[in-house]
């Protein structure tokens, strides 16, 4: 059987540098696969989607809300064309009625150990409209190593340098934060993989540089130590979500490969500021991720914040504006007090304004993110930014000798800069 795996493009948030990491949710679900099953992978963030090749049966995999609409529109395509098709993912699950209008079935839930009955349906004729395993999920032993061998692996570098490879080591959340719906997705209890399977897929994965998505790591000290000890020894570079805020655990992380985190920036406080040092002290980068309207932002507060970012030497910033994606406490309390005014789940972008603010107008919060993204990155442009983390992460390899340059000549082109880029190669 041939099927076609596909990952619809997107709009990638306005002022952010672009770039595309190697989608992790299509090789998690290949893995849970039947061998005989032959899989052909599209990221039409990067190529297109021929509609005309032979296949028997297609899936389409949409992880966001700005994805759906994009992927309602290729599932009707083929559906035209007398091909079944099958949507999963995050952003179906998000969107699941609707999604029901344009597929002839949607997969909700995790997928290990349930697409045997799946393709055992599909081949009898008697595809099930919904599969819904979001109450019934699998054993965490189940989760297998991700399928990156349908990845196109020469499309995910950014002007030569080579991106991340994601994975995970634990799903679901025991925190509910509220502009998140992982606690829908996932659940709230937290579900660590074996820490040896883990490795195991770490060490068979073929680039130094991974970024674990896991939704934060920092939810049982005892499991993050003894994984980041497991990690010392393969000498891979990572980012990931939070790491616990504890020098044994931080000193751990470093030991391990931390190269830099996402850490979310709420406030001005103390406890902000010395968190960030923290990660500086033991040689870990920051992204703070800036969250920009809620319901306490006025207009002063934001631009505050924003000069409190440069203050702490934030080494990235990624600012977003308060999106109400379904299934999360944003949605549900912004819909009730009828304070959401488009629907358009294109404009679900973490980019534009679809709501009503507490204390300005939509077009001022649109104005504030430009603000943003225009003063953070006003002495140093974003590129720069990133190119010194890149810069850090070769000195980090170089010193154990880990350091693979993929394209020499285009990577020191990357920035601009070819003297800067291997200066300490």
């Amino acid at each position: 059987m041939k099927f076609k795996l596909i990952y619809p493009k997107w709009p990638k948030l306005e002022r952010q540098t672009e770039f595309h990491l190697p989608p992790h949710g299509p090789v998690v679900f290949a893995a849970a696969l039947p061998d005989d099953v032959e899989v052909e992978f599209i990221d039409e963030n990067l190529e297109s989607v021929n509609f005309d090749d032979p296949v028997d049966f297609v899936g389409i995999s949409q992880m966001l809300t700005a994805q759906v609409k994009r992927g309602w529109k290729i599932a009707d395509t083929y559906r035209q064309k007398g091909v079944k098709v099958i949507c999963g993912g995050i952003g179906t699950m998000l969107h699941a009625e609707e999604t029901m209008t344009h597929a002839d079935s949607v997969f909700i839930g995790e997928a290990e150990g349930r697409m045997d009955q799946v393709l055992t349906d599909f081949k009898k004729g008697q595809l099930q409209k919904v599969y819904n395993y979001l109450e019934d999920r699998p054993s965490i032993e189940m989760v297998g190593t991700a399928r990156r061998d349908i990845l196109k692996k020469d499309q995910y570098n950014y002007r030569g340098i080579q991106m991340v490879d994601l994975v995970h080591a634990s799903r679901g959340c025991r925190f509910h934060c509220y502009p998140c719906a992982v606690t829908y997705l996932g659940g709230r209890q937290f579900r660590p993989r074996p820490i040896d399977k883990v490795i195991e897929e770490m060490a068979g994965i073929d680039n130094n540089r991974l970024f674990l998505v896991d939704n934060s790591l920092a939810q049982d000290t005892g499991w993050e130590k003894a994984l980041f000890r497991e990690m010392i020894p393969l000498k891979k570079k990572w980012c990931s979500h939070p790491i616990e805020d504890k020098p044994e655990v931080l000193d751990l992380a470093a030991q391990a490969g931390a190269w830099y985190v996402y850490q979310a920036v709420f406030d001005t406080s103390d406890y902000i500021r010395d968190r960030v040092k923290r990660y500086h002290d033991y040689g870990i980068g920051v992204e703070g991720t800036v969250l920009l309207g809620l319901d306490r932002h006025t207009e002063d507060d934001i631009k505050r914040l924003i000069d409190f970012l440069l203050e702490i030497e934030l080494d990235l910033a990624e600012f977003t504006v308060l999106t109400p994606f379904p299934h999360t406490n944003a949605f549900n309390d912004l819909n009730q007090q009828d304070r959401i005014f488009s629907y358009q789940w294109d404009d679900y972008s973490a980019d534009k304004v679809v709501y009503y603010p507490k204390h300005m107008s939509p077009e001022k919060l649109q104005e504030l993110f430009y603000y943003a993204w225009d003063t953070f990155y006003r002495d140093e442009p974003q590129e720069m930014k990133m190119f010194r983390l890149f810069q850090q992460v070769i000195q980090k390899e170089m010193a154990d000798n880990t350091f693979k340059p993929r394209n020499r000549a285009l990577a020191s082109r990357a920035f601009g800069k070819p003297s800067d880029l291997f200066s300490s190669v």
